[in-house]
């Protein structure tokens, strides 16, 4: 009887696992091949420092943009004329 339920409780873990090792290949066909082959090639530590270096490369590009527009608004802003008085 104990050899059935260890039996039972084995073939649960089995299943589960392979329910879970499916996922993962359908997750990795989702992101695509190179995203793929670089999971393969990178250790996980290595994909955090590009993920990082990524995202402050794009918050510089955001700052260059911010920059630009706020010098387009200040070419817009209409100028006051100087008033001199003629005596």
């Amino acid at each position: 009887m104990a050899d059935m339920t260890a039996n039972g409780e084995l073939d649960a873990r089995i299943g589960e696992l392979e329910s879970r090792v499916r996922e993962m290949e359908r997750r990795e066909r989702e992101a695509g091949p190179v995203r793929s082959l670089l999971n393969e090639v990178f250790p996980p530590e290595v994909r955090e420092h590009m993920r990082a270096a990524r995202k402050e490369q794009l918050l510089a590009v955001r700052a260059m943009l911010d920059r630009m527009i706020e010098k387009t608004e200040e070419r817009e802003a209409p100028r006051e004329r100087e008033r001199i008085s003629v005596d």
